[in-house]
């Protein structure tokens, strides 16, 4: 694809933006700027790749994940912002699910240990973990304010504090897994994935495309179990004072 041929392709924008126009939506500003952003975001970041792919050095593979990891935590703790330390709590848990889930890859040498292969997998895995932390911040804190009543009427029977906020926890962790779950029962039917979907177009064998989009759902499955269960442990202890008493919610 030519850059004259990209450049065809923001019809697909002046769609949002004339629905938006017509309708009196208010969303062009923010059609322009995603676009100028991920423009520029995904251009940057493809001279970075070329850079870290041609020199295969462990140090800028390591940076590269770590550069994702923290522009995951920064998207994401916004949401968890009543929640205290929620930055460290999401920095551990991505580094924890991407070493986790490496190890397994790299370990059983089920890919390569090249940037190419480490890269592409990492980024899925922290993206997938980064909305599905959003999604279980969204829900958790939501339950938390939603059920504080029967929350502290069950401390005030002497119950701990996870006792006391163990149904909300557990209906956030499925929340959040819910998507996920979902939307691999259609997978191949109703959509094709961009893994997959990336490979035909270069040209791959189709079996091989499934065989690599097989690891990626099996992967990102995992990864959404992780990121939510991880998360919810490390996080409701700090809704609690150290008297144990509840604390307010802020679900702004």
């Amino acid at each position: 694809m030519s850059w004259m041929t990209l450049s065809l392709t923001l019809i697909f924008v002046f769609i949002p933006l004339l629905l938006s126009k017509a309708l009196s939506l208010g969303l062009e500003r923010d059609t322009i700027a995603a676009t100028l952003r991920s423009t520029v975001q995904l251009i940057a970041v493809g001279f970075v790749l070329k850079f870290v792919f041609d020199s295969e050095h462990p140090i800028f593979i390591i940076l590269m994940v770590l550069l994702m990891i923290v522009a995951a935590v920064q998207n994401a703790r916004h949401k968890g912002k009543a929640i205290k330390g929620i930055t460290w709590k999401l920095f551990i848990t991505f580094v924890a699910i991407e070493v986790l889930t490496q190890t397994v890859l790299l370990g059983l040498h089920i890919i390569p240990a090249t940037a190419q292969y480490i890269i592409s997998l990492s980024g899925m895995v922290i993206g997938n973990s980064m909305v599905l932390a959003i999604l279980f911040l969204n829900r958790f804190t939501a339950e938390v304010e939603a059920h504080r009543d029967e929350s502290e009427l069950i401390l005030s029977l002497g119950g701990t504090p996870k006792q006391s906020i163990n149904r909300q926890l557990l209906k956030a962790i499925q929340a959040s897994m819910i998507p996920t779950i979902e939307s691999q029962k259609t997978i191949g039917l109703v959509q094709l994935p961009g893994m997959m979907s990336g490979q035909i177009i270069a040209g791959a064998d189709p079996i091989q495309a499934v065989q690599f989009q097989l690891l990626v759902v099996f992967l990102l499955l995992a990864t959404a179990a992780m990121t939510s269960v991880l998360l919810g442990f490390l996080s409701y202890r700090s809704l609690f004072t150290e008297r144990m008493q509840l604390l307010k919610v802020d679900l702004d």
